[in-house]
């Protein structure tokens, strides 16, 4: 169970795909579903569909593109949405989201969505989730035109947001992105160990992580933001 400061942490910054949602959902679509479609459409084997698809990927990563739906509808000529709703029954809160949530809320926290989901998967997803009910605000990526990865994007949402890094913890399943929230200057950092409920959970020695926010949850509630006057 990760130890963190909570009498010194006022706002916290959430990712969504893995951190909040079940990665299963998007492994599933980007890796199986979507290159099936294209095999589908181009009569182009399956498995050798999938590892071109991979190594696409592969050189997108970190880029808006990689997570822009416009960008892969004109790349690959298919509805990148419908294929989604294909398989939308696959989007699920973790079973210890609406407890978290619960517990920041209920501490006086506030609490910020940051995803590098295209606007129209975060509403796909807000859909079927209802998230935005637990939530202050959320924040696509896509509106500031660069991702979590980026430094830029870091300085745009502290302009934006106005939080003080010193006092924020940054929640993401990526190390990669933890890492740029780090570099940026966010004080607290948290790791989800197992984004995908599919897969094993994953050692991560890097940053202090976490399996269920159930662990973490008593620790929040006993030290509530005290607002000022």
């Amino acid at each position: 169970m990760p130890i963190l400061p909570w009498h010194e942490i006022d706002t916290v910054l959430l990712d969504m795909d893995g951190t909040l949602l079940d990665l299963h959902f998007d492994n599933t679509f980007w890796l199986d579903h979507l290159p099936k479609k294209v095999a589908q459409a181009t009569g182009e084997p399956f498995a050798d569909c999938r590892a071109r698809m991979h190594q696409h990927y592969a050189r997108l990563s970190g880029q808006i593109q990689w997570y822009c739906l416009d960008y892969w509808a004109e790349e690959l000529n298919l509805d990148i949405m419908a294929a989604k709703r294909e398989i939308e029954h696959l989007i699920a809160l973790r079973e210890d989201t609406l407890p978290f949530l619960d517990a920041l809320h209920a501490s006086g926290r506030e609490v910020v969505l940051v995803t590098n989901a295209h606007p129209d998967s975060l509403a796909l997803k807000i859909e079927h989730t209802k998230l935005d009910t637990h939530i202050d605000t959320l924040i696509s990526t896509h509106e500031f035109g660069v991702t979590k990865e980026s430094q830029q994007l870091w300085q745009q949402l502290h302009q934006r947001l106005g939080f003080d890094p010193a006092r924020t913890l940054f929640v993401d399943d990526s190390l990669g992105i933890l890492q740029a929230a780090e570099e940026f200057g966010i004080a607290h950092l948290l790791a989800v160990s197992n984004p995908d409920s599919q897969q094993p959970p994953r050692d991560i020695a890097r940053f202090p992580s976490v399996t269920d926010y159930r662990t973490i949850t008593p620790a929040i509630l006993a030290s509530p933001v005290t607002k000022e006057c």
